[in-house]
């Protein structure tokens, strides 16, 4: 029970620092000793604490003494769950009919939130222009993943744009799937145009009707009679 509150006050100290820009990747922790003071806890619990956050991508420990000891921080904490939940959705068995239910939800949401605030939409034109240039299905899929991502970070939700792009990255080779049995992808395009258009006019609801619209036809058998 200790060593997991030394795992969780080891990450919220770092995610402290970084909210408060006095740490960047790059920089490093303090070491064991002084974290163990500054948490209360023992330093085996502090170790086992940053092999976690080593394992999750977080930090890089080195062994030795001297400036370049201790753990030093290479991504944010929110890759790391980036990583963690695309490793656990890769592993899940999931049906397609619940993938696409959890993407719908998501993107209505992120597009509605994303319209609701005037958000930017120049990454949006950006991966319609890939789109336009892809020449095989996984060119295509690989803007198409950028699009769909972009607008979950337009939500300005972290949580919810970490689940969306492990969502995509997990799920890859189903949506290249899609796009092939599609064989034309235009009307797809003319969707994401749809979707760009309604967040840069500010209408949530329409920005929700054309994610809607844009799921059925990416997969028609899933939603009949739509």
């Amino acid at each position: 029970m200790k060593r997991t509150r030394a795992f969780e006050d080891v990450l919220a100290q770092i995610e402290r620092r970084i909210a408060e820009d006095g740490l960047t990747v790059g920089d490093r922790l303090p070491g064991e000793r002084q974290l163990a003071e500054q948490l209360g806890v023992g330093r085996s619990s502090v170790r086992e604490a940053l092999r976690v956050l080593e394992t999750l991508g977080v930090v890089s420990s080195q062994v030795g003494r001297g400036p370049d000891a201790g753990a030093v921080l290479t991504s944010r904490p929110d890759t790391a769950l980036t990583d963690l939940l695309r490793l656990n959705l890769g592993l899940a068995t999931l049906e397609q009919r619940e993938v696409v239910d959890a993407r719908l939800m998501i993107e209505r949401w992120s597009a509605a939130h994303a319209a609701a605030t005037r958000a930017g939409t120049a990454e949006l034109a950006t991966a319609i222009e890939g789109m336009d240039r892809a020449a095989t299905a996984e060119e295509f899929v690989e803007h198409d993943t950028a699009f769909h991502c972009a607008i979950a970070d337009a939500s300005g939700n972290r949580l919810i744009a970490a689940i969306m792009r492990s969502l995509r990255d997990a799920m890859r080779r189903n949506a290249i799937e899609a796009v092939e049995r599609l064989g034309d992808p235009s009307v797809l395009r003319a969707d994401h145009e749809r979707i760009r258009a309604a967040i840069a006019a500010g209408d949530p609801e329409e920005a929700q009707r054309a994610v809607t619209d844009h799921l059925a036809h990416a997969y028609p058998a899933l939603f009949p009679g739509h």
